[in-house]
């Protein structure tokens, strides 16, 4: 009986050990889709900065380019906006993998590194490790919900920067 006892707790335990790897797994890769989903925009947003700045090239009219001139900071601002999602969700991922990014030069290391391998830079103290590795198995839901308050503030403030930029256009319009 204790044969079977000891094997069935073996089993239980290799269970969640891979319940738990499977689970991290899923979360990255989901955040790795949300990270490629945002690229796309910041891409399509380029792409907008770069007519508009044609079409302020080849205006002549000087009221019109300071139209677009607010027209791109807008959408600089949303760049800016996706842009630190990312860096949110790109932490988030090393976060579930035990790294961290070095902060001289980006390189992604182990959390518990004193030193960063590729280039030397000293890191933080391994107390500090232990409490975000600690944090970040205690905090996991919290984050989600966090991003995703974040998300709808972001989505907020994009609403309103356009609406602000239509509410200019529609005026001028009258005028």
């Amino acid at each position: 009986m204790d044969f079977l006892d000891k094997l069935g707790k073996k089993a239980s335990e290799a269970y969640k050990i891979t319940a738990d790897k499977t689970g991290k797994l899923a979360k990255e890769t989901k955040l790795k889709f949300k990270i490629g989903d945002l690229r796309t925009k910041i891409s399509d947003l380029y792409e907008e900065i770069g007519k508009k700045v044609y079409e302020s090239h080849i205006r002549e009219d000087g009221e019109a380019k300071e139209n677009i001139q607010e027209e791109l900071e807008s959408l600089c601002i949303k760049i800016d906006v996706l842009s630190d999602e990312i860096e949110d969700l790109l932490k988030q991922c090393l976060e579930l993998k035990n790294r961290k990014q070095c902060k001289n030069c980006y390189t992604e290391i182990d959390i518990e590194y004193k030193y960063c391998p590729k280039c030397g830079a000293k890191q933080d103290c391994e107390e500090d490790n232990i409490e975000v590795k600690e944090e970040t198995e205690n905090r996991e839901y919290e984050e989600q919900e966090e991003n995703e308050n974040n998300n709808s503030k972001n989505l907020e403030k994009t609403i309103t920067i356009e609406s602000n930029v239509e509410n200019k256009v529609e005026d001028e319009e009258e005028e």
